[in-house]
């Protein structure tokens, strides 16, 4: 059994560690609304992406796919994470599936990268990292598309893995996917026009950089809400933790007290 002193130095680190997580709750919800805040505005550059996709349906399947995974650089967050790469681990290894198990991967942030290296180590071409510090903007998003078509790799389609925000108590890790300007060139929608090749060339650049951009900020606003709740959970556990010490300090201390007290006693009716 623990010892008084045990006991107390044990009640007094629990005491420490409810103070930070109290703390880190408050500096999420803090940075949660400007999370929301940016979310919301970059919602309409998801909404342009899926009005030119609606015209750009491929005329052939393609299976060679080129994941993006958008996480960040911070833990303690909950599953945020871990579900990202999980959905793209489960998305190549589907064995029902027409995707190319051998589809290269690029990776934002520390956190999946450290998980898809020990999974699928061969397939990453790209990692990233330093984004998502503070609320992502469209020079983040531009930056890690001019990374990935700097690559040179081959893929007939692009795959977003991010996780979409659904409530400041949920998110769900989705996938969306971003056609480049091969696909868009041959789509009926893109040929009843004349278009330039470097129009086209262009358009393929800026949508992947809009569809980059709102999955960072959907993402982040999924991080900062998961990390909320998380600490939350963390300094209600905390406080069970210090009534049960406490419990068990106090009934410690009442039994010492009452040891004390026997040995007075009987010495007095010694004498």
């Amino acid at each position: 059994m623990a010892t008084l002193r045990e006991i107390e130095l044990r009640l007094k680190s629990v005491r420490n560690i409810e103070k930070i997580t109290k703390s880190m709750k408050m500096i999420a919800s803090t940075k949660m609304v400007k999370a929301q805040r940016a979310m919301g505005s970059a919602k309409s550059y998801g909404v342009a992406n899926e009005a030119i996709f609606k015209t750009a349906t491929p005329n052939e399947p393609l299976k060679r796919k080129l994941f993006v995974v958008i996480s960040s650089d911070k833990g303690l967050c909950g599953g945020v994470h871990s579900a990202l790469s999980k959905l793209t681990r489960r998305a190549l290894a589907d064995p029902t599936s027409d995707i190319d198990p051998e589809s290269p991967i690029v990776v934002i942030g520390d956190k999946a990268k450290a998980q898809l290296s020990r999974a699928l180590p061969k397939n990453l071409i790209l990692t990233v990292n330093q984004i998502g510090k503070d609320v992502p903007t469209f020079a983040d998003a531009a930056g890690v598309a001019d990374l990935i078509l700097q690559t040179g790799a081959k893929y007939d389609t692009i795959v977003l893995v991010h996780n979409k925000f659904l409530s400041v108590i949920s998110y769900e890790a989705t996938m969306r996917e971003v056609q480049p300007q091969p696909v868009l060139e041959k789509s009926d929608g893109f040929r009843k026009y004349d278009q330039e090749e470097d129009a086209t060339s262009n358009l393929a650049q800026f949508t992947l950089a809009n569809a980059i951009y709102s999955g960072l900020v959907e993402g982040h606003a999924a991080e900062i809400s998961a990390r909320r709740n998380a600490m939350d959970n963390a300094s209600k556990n905390a406080g069970d933790m210090i009534g049960s010490l406490q419990m068990k300090y106090n009934r410690g201390r009442q039994a010492a007290i009452t040891n004390e007290l026997v040995d007075i006693i009987t010495g007095a009716s010694a004498l």
